[in-house]
């Protein structure tokens, strides 16, 4: 959740239990200090991403 840092967890624990994640764009959840985790690899959030304009360093 968007300034909260005590929410982050929750957010993971949603996402990590989206069974439709290819409905639901869980991929737009980033972490502070990086991309964060992505149920089917790193590369694919990264693709995802840049297809919809957001390039990660």
């Amino acid at each position: 959740a968007i300034g909260q840092p005590a929410a982050a967890r929750a957010v993971g624990q949603a996402v990590g239990a989206n069974p439709v994640a290819w409905l639901v764009p869980c991929h737009r959840v980033v972490a502070a200090r990086g991309p964060g985790g992505y149920h089917w690899g790193l590369e694919v959030k990264r693709r995802l991403l840049a297809l919809e304009g957001v390039h990660l360093s």
